[in-house]
């Protein structure tokens, strides 16, 4: 295994921890709106949000998973998993798409407002699920409204992480920039692609 493989999955293996110690914490906050047992805030997208500018796809993707499994192994039970993950899977696909915007258009504060408020339409889905009553969507107005809140809060502290976190920074640049480099050489490989394609047409 080579060096760089190393320090990715070490620093992977460092964000698992940090997010798995999060939401055993998170779970010792006593949430202001009891719809549900074990819905919580989400605050460990923090984790993601680091993850999703500091890594690939595939990479983050399998942090928020063996993030989850291991907070429910650690200190959870199935409906607590089923809240976290419905509400991770929702924040995180919706993150990913509004980073896509650019940051020109969108900053790590509005991805992580938009977070914020997807883990939590995502907990209400499970919750109407398994009471079967779609009454439980009357939360929604108010959750929507904490879930921003905290999406605001978590989106400064991961923009405080960046300033401040030489590491983070330096990864965040360089992953960036590897993007960046990236999508020529596939605009060149798709290029070539279709003139070997247009060739064997003649």
């Amino acid at each position: 295994m080579t060096q760089p493989k190393i320090a990715k999955y070490v620093y992977i293996a460092l964000l698992v921890a940090q997010g798995v110690v999060i939401g055993l914490l998170e779970r010792m906050i006593p949430f202001p709106f009891s719809f549900a047992p074990g819905a919580k805030l989400g605050l460990a997208n923090l984790i993601t949000i680091v993850s999703l500018f500091t890594m690939s796809f595939n990479d983050s993707f399998l942090l928020l998973w063996m993030r989850l499994i291991l907070t429910a192994i650690l200190g959870g039970t199935l409906s607590t998993f089923l809240y976290s993950i419905s509400g991770a899977i929702f924040s995180y696909f919706g993150m990913l798409l509004v980073k896509q915007l650019g940051p020109t258009r969108v900053s790590i504060i509005g991805i992580s407002a938009t977070g914020g408020l997807l883990y939590n339409v995502g907990q209400l889905l499970v919750a109407s699920l398994i009471a079967q009553s779609w009454t439980v969507m009357l939360y929604l107005p108010v959750l929507s409204f904490i879930g921003i809140l905290a999406g605001v809060a978590i989106g400064i502290a991961a923009n405080y992480l960046f300033e401040h976190v030489t590491t983070l920074n330096y990864l965040k640049d360089n992953y960036q920039h590897l993007k960046q480099t990236r999508r020529p050489h596939q605009k060149r490989q798709h290029h070539y692609a279709q003139k070997e394609s247009h060739y064997d047409e003649n």
